[in-house]
C-alpha cells in the first residue's frame, strides 16, 4: 500500500541559521518587531511503496542521504 511521506528537516540548535536570520531580520524591518529566532527548514514530500516497514525505511533514507546529521535533525510523518 502506497504511503504519504513528509520529513521535515532543520538545523541543529546552536547551528548558525542564515537564512533564519535574514527572514527575521527581513519581517522586523517591514514592520514585525515581534518575530525572533526564525529557523529555515526542508520539506521532502514522497509517495512509498516500498517493502518492510516504511517508518524504518524513511529513516534509512535520512541517514543516508536526505538530512546531514552532523548539523540537521529531523522529523518523519507517514499518513
Amino acid at each position: 500500500m502506497t504511503k504519504t511521506v513528509k520529513v521535515h528537516i532543520f538545523l541543529k540548535p546552536g547551528v548558525l541559521d542564515v537564512q533564519g536570520k535574514a527572514v527575521e531580520g527581513a519581517l522586523n524591518g517591514l514592520g514585525w518587531p515581534g518575530v525572533a529566532n526564525a529557523r529555515v527548514g526542508k520539506l521532502i514530500e514522497f509517495d512509498f511503496d516500498g517493502e518492510g516497514d516504511p517508518q524504518a525505511e524513511v529513516k534509512r533514507m535520512c541517514e543516508t542521504l536526505l538530512a546531514n546529521t552532523v548539523i540537521e535533525s529531523y522529523r518523519i510523518e507517514i499518513g
